[in-house]
Order: structure tokens, then C-alpha cells, then sequence
């Protein structure tokens, strides 16, 4: 006996399908219009759970937020120490990178828009950075890892690896179609400039 599928809230419907044309087509291309056509309902039905077009940007970075958070946090409780630990989360990042790719470009255009979009992304991942800044600190500190500023260390692995998974046009021009197999090469790129740059030895 198969058993129906609740329908998804109109609520998450709008957030979803905000996040996917917001994280692909960008921000300013899509209009509130666009997204209830998209969705089959009327704009005002958006602006009766979203006031306006902002309110319904805050709503989606707060959840996306979210979700890449716990995406860390459980690659982080799952991993062994030290290296293993960024080895985790950028391995995370790039699962998600496959899964969720909308995920990632809102994180991109969100740093495009600037602030306050990326104010509040910034705010909403603060605990996040504060723990992994906390943590290579101390990993610094017992040696396990080589010396560096934290929070500009944070930053550098922020833009490497978003850059690394969402932008496709650059690798285009690069030479290298963005497919399975190309973000399996990259993500090992990545880990070992990484592990280079860090573990001493």
C-alpha cells in the first residue's frame, strides 16, 4: 500500500523556489512576478507570506543559512582531529556542491548583492566561523598546523572553495566542463593545496 505525499506548505514552495532561481539565475534577473509564475500562484500569494521581494531574500538566507550550517556541524561531530576536521568540511561542501548547487550560488550571489544580503548571511553563519576560527586556533597553537590569521585562513578557504564549486563560467574559459567527475578532481585539488598550506611537514 503506498501512502500519499503531503503537499510542501505554500510557505516552502515560495523558499524553495526562490533559493533555485536566486542561487542559478541571480537575484536582480528574477522578479516576484517570475517566481509566481514559476509556481503557478499569484504574486500577491508571495507578498501575503513575504511582504516584499527583500523580506523574501532575508527568509531564504536565514534558512539557507541554516542548512549549510548543519551540513557542517555534522561533518565536523563525524570527523576524527586536526587536518581531518577541514578535510570533513570541505568534503561536506563539495557533497553539497553535487546535491544542492542552488545552495552554493546563493552563497555567491549573496557576496555579489553585498551587504545588507550578505550582512545578514555573515551574521546568520557567525557561531559556524566562530567555532572553526576557535578551532584552528588551538590547532596552531598544539602545532598540528601551520600559523596563520584564523579568520583571514577562514576567508581564503571561503573563496577557494566556493569558487572552486560555483564558477562554472571561469572554469568554462578554463578549459574543464563542470561534470561529476571534474568536481571528484577538484575537491581533491583543493584538499591537498590545503593540506600543503597547513599540516606542517
Amino acid at each position: 500500500m503506498t501512502t500519499a505525499t503531503a503537499p510542501t506548505p505554500t510557505r516552502d514552495r515560495i523558499l524553495d523556489a526562490a533559493l533555485a532561481a536566486w542561487g542559478t539565475r541571480g537575484y536582480e534577473a528574477t522578479s516576484l512576478d517570475t517566481l509566481a509564475a514559476a509556481l503557478g500562484v499569484t504574486k500577491q500569494t508571495i507578498l501575503y507570506w513575504f511582504p516584499s521581494k527583500e523580506a523574501l531574500l532575508e527568509a531564504v538566507i536565514a534558512r539557507s543559512a541554516g542548512e549549510l550550517a548543519r551540513a557542517m556541524e555534522s561533518a565536523l561531530e563525524s570527523a576524527g582531529d586536526g587536518w581531518r576536521k577541514v578535510e570533513a568540511v570541505v568534503r561536506s561542501v563539495f557533497r553539497l556542491a553535487a546535491r544542492r548547487p542552488e545552495l552554493l550560488g546563493l552563497l555567491r550571489e549573496v557576496t555579489r548583492l553585498g551587504p545588507p544580503a550578505a550582512t545578514r548571511m555573515t551574521l546568520e553563519l557567525q557561531p559556524l566561523v566562530r567555532r572553526a576560527s576557535e578551532f584552528l586556533q588551538t590547532e596552531m597553537d598544539a602545532g598540528r598546523m601551520r600559523r596563520h590569521d584564523p579568520k583571514l585562513l577562514l576567508l581564503a578557504i571561503y573563496s577557494t572553495v566556493i569558487g572552486m564549486v560555483t564558477e562554472v563560467d571561469v572554469l568554462r574559459a578554463l578549459g574543464e566542463e563542470p561534470t561529476a567527475r571534474s568536481l571528484v578532481r577538484r575537491r581533491a585539488d583543493v584538499l591537498e593545496l590545503l593540506q600543503s598550506a597547513l599540516v606542517p611537514g
